[in-house]
């Protein structure tokens, strides 16, 4: 299935004015921490255009903040495709760095990471900023949202580390999927780019689990459908289109494709049918105007991750179909990155 697959999105979203000037400081930032180590994957990283992600789903941040927020996109991207299938005891190193970027947040701010490589060094940077003027509240829920994923990431390894990366049904992949996609963290990340928190009452509200978790569902398929491709070149079970073409045994690529089309439709209606009730929830729940003033942000904060990131997957050189020179020598061995960014 090609990257250019549309989606009918309801809405559209802003892209933030200080995307140029943040890009520019954002590149420097990854040469000073080592998160690019090579000429080829310099020229892949910047391919992928994350800047442009970060300006589209938090397209309200400052232009200080911009930087910070396109420097975490950075780690966390470059973190995910550090997993080399053609070396399955790489799954330890692997688990160790998880684990020291998963307690960063629970550490006082400025803490130096005891596991340290170019990752764990700009986590600890970034989230020294990144957790600034926020109340505990909302660094727990980060933390606990970003460990979920990161503990995904590492069973993802693990299961791709014993040969058993297509192995997972359709109901199990999917609500892995949930985990790995990242995005529960992320939309928190939403209320520090413009400075709000959403009420707690809200925040734990059925009605807001649900939205969320459909969010990330939604962005997690068409994510799988955008890179499909690349992750097929890869050799990567995890990915919807190869889940259901393997666990319908008569079902064709094409077939599959259309079914993870049709399953990311859905999921995007029944989001859209819960964030028309929000108004009702905030009645329930006798908000006031500064209280539902919030709720409406952490609900554009959604909509900013479900637009934002589907306009920068249908042209991110991330998905590219074809890959040349040692990126796709790269790909083809079953690893994502060409930097080795775990080794000190």
């Amino acid at each position: 299935m090609p990257q250019d697959v549309r989606f009918d999105l309801p809405f559209d979203t802003p892209v933030s004015d200080h995307l140029e000037h943040a890009r520019a400081r954002h590149l420097r930032w990854i040469w000073d921490m080592g998160l690019v180590r090579s000429q080829a994957g310099f020229e892949e990283y910047t391919s992928w255009d994350l800047p442009q992600a970060a300006a589209r789903t938090y397209p309200h941040a400052s232009a200080d903040d911009m930087v910070v927020l396109m420097n975490w996109f950075s780690l966390a991207f470059l973190f995910d495709d550090q997993f080399d299938a053609s070396r399955p005891d790489r799954a330890d190193r692997i688990a160790e760095v998880a684990r020291e970027l998963i307690v960063t947040p629970l550490r006082p701010a400025g803490s130096r990471p005891r596991v340290v490589c170019p990752i764990t060094l700009a986590w600890a940077e970034v989230w020294n900023h990144l957790s600034a003027g926020m109340s505990l509240t909302w660094q727990t829920r980060f933390a606990a949202s970003w460990g979920r994923f990161l503990v995904a990431h590492c069973e993802e390894v693990d299961l791709a580390a014993r040969g058993l990366a297509g192995t997972l049904g359709l109901e199990e992949y999917a609500l892995f999927r949930r985990r790995t996609v990242g995005i529960h963290h992320s939309i928190d990340a939403g209320e520090r780019s413009r400075g709000f928190e959403v009420p707690a009452q809200a925040m734990a509200h059925p009605l807001m689990e649900r939205m969320r978790d459909l969010a990330a569902d939604t962005i997690g398929f068409m994510n799988d459908i955008h890179s499909f491709e690349r992750e097929k070149r890869r050799g990567d079970g995890h990915n919807l289109i190869a889940v259901l073409h393997r666990e319908r045994r008569d079902c064709s690529w094409e077939e599959a494709a259309e079914e993870a089309y049709r399953m990311t439709s859905d999921c995007l209606d029944e989001y859209l049918e819960l964030e028309a009730g929000v108004p009702r929830m905030c009645e329930e729940l006798r908000l006031d105007e500064d209280e539902r003033d919030r709720v409406r942000m952490g609900v554009e904060a959604i909509q900013h991750w479900i637009n934002g990131n589907y306009e920068w997957a249908l042209v991110t050189g991330r998905y590219s179909a074809a890959k040349d020179g040692p990126v796709a020598t790269a790909e083809l061995a079953g690893r994502g990155s060409v930097d080795d960014l775990l080794a000190v």
